[in-house]
């Protein structure tokens, strides 16, 4: 009989997002194991390219922000108490938790009543992105209580990277219930090989969430002071997230037709635009907290070939730097705009070493078999 899985997460594809496709290469590893997989998920926004509906994957209507997004705890509840119920009356072996905190508490309940284990899958760690943004100590100290409570519950957790797994034990997780699986990319989308956009100057690429502890920012003052020596260079922003309106009008501040803002494109798109940047930009603020986050846009970026420049400093720098990937800089608009225009006058000759890099330790496909060992072990 094969083992029955439930996935509870309120981003699966069609929606674009790291996470969705992370917990659809999970999936894809479940399957190829043996295992009958069911995805809970949410209906997708209304804007979302239309597609063939699949019957191992049930929606919902949820509540979503101005941007579209299931972000903000009205709109997490509004997943997560159905949820509940959902899982109340669905049959499984064992249940997946996707972040957020509040959607772990309400696969931990419902498991308790079922009698089941479950699997926290911890991209990173909510509590941390609250003290990174000065959120209000009383929703910390709530949010920590319910990150706990999901973490130290589960029969299993799932870290995507050394870093998070250390965050994680802070919570007095049982180290032998904590697997490292490292996070990935979708190499056949995110490689060297395909096309370009057709842009007839040079460009420096952001791709994925703008929030406050990215620090995005930092890239609209840079590139102000490259323009003085190359007058064609642009900027190009995709993706969403809490800080993009401040970020727009930062743009409109100091780098005037500089900077665009291309919205939530998909992955295919957003790897030809990659394909052609001068360099791919990230950034995490230094000291807030978040210095042990690994953006899956860098991985993104290697695979098509294309080097990063890293603002900040934490495990980012030290991957980017010791691996080839880009140039890793410290937090500071003067520095990242030295590093640009070393990019601009240099030619780059290490763009099949970057992509060979991730093939082999950030494919996405990789990733998803290595979790769905994890999950299949945590219920034999």
């Amino acid at each position: 009989m094969k083992l029955r899985v439930l996935v509870a997460t309120r981003l699966f594809p069609p929606e674009v997002g790291a996470a969705a496709f992370r917990l659809e290469a999970l999936v894809s590893g479940l399957r190829e194991a043996g295992a009958s997989v069911r995805v809970l998920t949410t209906q997708p926004p209304k804007e979302t390219p239309a597609t063939a509906r699949r019957p191992d994957v049930s929606r919902w209507p949820v509540l979503r922000d101005a941007g579209g997004n299931v972000r903000g705890y009205v709109q997490y509840m509004s997943f997560d108490v159905p949820l509940f119920f959902r899982l109340l009356l669905s049959r499984a072996d064992v249940v997946v938790s996707e972040p957020p905190p509040t959607t772990g508490v309400m696969v931990a309940l419902s498991s308790i009543l079922r009698r089941r284990p479950y699997v926290y899958y911890a991209a990173d760690v909510w509590t941390d992105a609250l003290v990174a943004i000065q959120a209000p100590r009383w929703v910390i100290g709530c949010m920590r209580f319910l990150e706990g409570h999901a973490l130290r519950k589960a029969s299993t957790v799932i870290a995507i990277s050394d870093g998070v797994a250390d965050q994680i034990a802070a919570f007095d997780v049982d180290p032998q219930r904590l697997t490292v699986v490292n996070n990935g990319v979708d190499t056949i989308v995110f490689t060297r090989d395909g096309e370009s956009a057709p842009a007839d100057y040079p460009y420096f690429v952001y791709t994925g969430t703008m929030s406050e502890w990215q620090g995005a920012g930092i890239f609209i003052e840079a590139i102000a002071l490259v323009a003085k020596e190359f007058p064609e260079v642009q900027l190009h922003f995709f993706g969403q997230g809490s800080a993009e309106t401040e970020l727009r009008q930062l743009a409109d501040d100091v780098a005037p037709s500089r900077v665009t803002f291309g919205g939530v494109v998909q992955p295919a798109v957003a790897a030809r635009w990659i394909r052609g940047a001068t360099a791919a930009v990230v950034s995490i603020v230094p000291d807030q907290g978040y210095d042990f986050a690994k953006p899956t846009k860098i991985y993104a970026a290697a695979a098509c070939g294309t080097p990063v420049i890293y603002a900040g400093g934490g495990d980012c720098a030290r991957m980017v730097a010791d691996n080839g990937l880009g140039l890793a800089v410290e937090f500071s608009a003067e520095a990242v705009a030295e590093k640009m225009t070393l990019m601009l006058r240099q030619s780059d000759e290490g763009r099949a070493a970057r992509s060979a890099w991730v093939e082999d330790h950030a494919s996405l496909r990789l990733t998803g078999q290595r979790a769905a060992a994890v999950v299949l072990r945590s219920v034999t």
